[in-house]
């Protein structure tokens, strides 16, 4: 591989599938903020992107079944019919690795939503085969599923697969997908080969947020950072579809977002996406899930810079103006129709 070669395989004007994992937002009482969280939802989905819940940018691995279930009921709420992807986590649970997968796959259906199947500490050292028997036996009979390959900066469920066992991934005829999380673009570049050569019309999701440009080799994406600004990731993806040279600026002031966001240590990127969801007015609080690693006091002041580069507002709203209790659970749904209609 050589940057000839690299270069070669960027495929320009291409259309891009792109998916935001939506952060869970709290109020300023540690209470889960609802309607803050079904309206980003909304505003996601009016920006272009698909929605993607109960995902590691969702606090997915310190939620209970009951909030679980809880983020499925709010969101199908707020989309109405539209698609919607959220994450199968078992990391935990004890019980036969398949039964729980497709316990909480068929959850997920039920809502109407695409499931991705978070990977499980129980299948590391397994051999090739045995995971992509385990994944084969998870997947039979759903239409529609997509596989996470997550590094362990992120969780130290996640697993970089060695190439056999992505290529037995690939041969799964309901896996349709796979989100692709090491932060190396070249490990990203060897996904997208095998790919093309073994299945062609099979998505590859960059979880890049250090290299969010690989969309210009063949990647689509399912972004935590997608969640920062949902209709700047629309309008650049936009700009590159129509060979628009604006592209450039605008993805790297993305780009500058993620370097700021996504440095170590990696998970307490979710406190940077509170601290800026609030800054830009999005959300009544900059608080993360207690459980979460947090960033420094001068967080913010590091992410004004970004939300001025990207020509975003900064003023943070009061906590009543985005008051969000499990109460008033009609009214939501009335307000929410309306905007859809």
């Amino acid at each position: 591989m050589t940057i000839e070669t690299i270069r070669g395989r960027q495929k320009l004007r291409r259309k891009v599938r792109g998916i935001a994992a939506a952060l869970l937002p709290y109020l300023p009482n540690g209470e889960i903020a609802v309607e803050a969280f079904q309206q980003h939802l909304l505003l996601t989905q009016r920006a272009g992107l698909m929605n993607a819940v109960n995902m590691d940018t969702g606090y997915v691995n310190f939620l209970s079944e009951a909030a679980k279930q809880n983020v499925l009921e709010w969101t199908r709420e707020a989309l109405g019919d539209a698609p919607f992807v959220a994450g199968a986590y078992i990391e935990g649970e004890s019980g036969d690795v398949v039964a729980l997968y497709r316990r909480e796959m068929d959850r997920i259906k039920k809502f109407g939503g695409t499931p991705i199947l978070f990977q499980t500490a129980r299948l590391h050292g397994k051999s090739a085969q045995e995971k992509i028997a385990s994944y084969t036996d998870v997947c039979k009979g759903h239409e529609n599923v997509l596989a996470f390959e997550l590094g362990r900066m992120f969780a130290e469920n996640g697993e970089i697969f060695d190439d056999e066992t992505v290529k037995g991934l690939l041969d799964i005829p309901e896996l349709k997908g796979m989100k692709h999380s090491s932060l190396d673009r070249l490990k990203e570049l060897d996904r997208l080969a095998v790919r093309d050569q073994r299945r062609p019309e099979f998505a590859i999701y960059t979880g890049n947020d250090l290299g969010i440009n690989m969309i210009e080799y063949g990647s689509d994406y399912l972004l935590g950072l997608a969640t920062f600004a949902p209709e700047k990731f629309a309008e650049r993806d936009r700009l590159w579809a129509m060979g628009d040279p604006g592209y450039y600026a605008l993805s790297d002031a993305l780009q500058y977002l993620g370097n700021v966001a996504f440095r170590e240590p990696v998970p307490a990127y979710k406190h940077s996406a509170a601290v800026f969801l609030h800054l830009t007015g999005r959300i009544p609080s900059d608080r993360a899930h207690p459980s979460n690693q947090l960033r420094p006091k001068w967080e913010q002041e590091i992410l004004l810079d970004c939300a001025r580069r990207l020509g975003l507002p900064s003023e943070p709203v009061s906590p009543t103006a985005l008051d969000v209790s499990a109460s008033g659970a009609a009214e939501r749904r009335q307000a929410l129709s309306n905007q859809r209609a």
